[in-house]
């Protein structure tokens, strides 16, 4: 199952647990399992149908461009990344 990687700032929805094993094929699927587990952490990640703009997600060590559609193997490594602005 992939492993997620939870940043600091997400650690009190998922009971202080620095990464957690779930079940999912899309990044979708790895939330709404996550959200099983540790109820409101969905509400910190997603804005409507997308992931919130504040947030990126690697997959695999690469950003993932189709967000919550974005495909996940049984040995990814997921990590939610605080997304970086500039001016």
């Amino acid at each position: 199952m992939p492993r997620v990687f939870i940043p600091s700032l997400l650690r009190k929805y998922t009971g202080g647990q620095e990464s957690v094993v779930v079940p999912g094929r899309t990044v979708g699927e790895v939330v709404r399992n996550l959200d099983q587990q540790f109820p409101g952490f969905r509400n910190q990640v997603v804005e409507g149908d997308d992931l919130k703009s504040s947030l990126a997600v690697s997959v695999d060590g690469d950003i993932a461009v189709g967000g919550l559609l974005e495909q996940v193997r049984e040995s990814s490594e997921i990590h939610f990344v605080p997304a970086i602005g500039g001016g």
